[in-house]
């Protein structure tokens, strides 16, 4: 089953979160994974958001997203992001047959 990455972030250093994303393209590929939706400023319709910067990545299976967040390659470059943009990320599962 598809789970779906959701990360949200308040950006604090944009040239060093355009080098992170760079580098994490090219990591979420090799794992399965792909964006399927960023938005800089959404459209809140309801409550308040405290970091507006939001990315959605889809993965085959949460297997596939614990194999690229856990590989050395992504976690060399993580850093990067949690300094540049720091926020939240939660993973949540898709629907479909369990």
């Amino acid at each position: 089953m598809a789970v779906y990455v959701v990360a949200q972030g308040r950006i604090e250093n944009p040239e060093v979160l355009a080098q992170y994303v760079e580098k994490a393209i090219p990591t979420i590929g090799a794992h399965g994974g792909r964006i399927v939706a960023f938005d800089e400023t959404p459209e809140v319709v309801e409550g308040s958001v405290g970091f507006p910067r939001t990315v959605i990545v889809e993965f085959p299976t949460r297997e596939a997203f614990r194999a690229w967040y856990d590989s050395p390659e992504y976690q060399a470059i993580l850093p990067m992001r949690l300094d540049a943009a720091p926020g939240t990320l939660i993973v949540a599962n898709g629907l479909g047959a369990k």
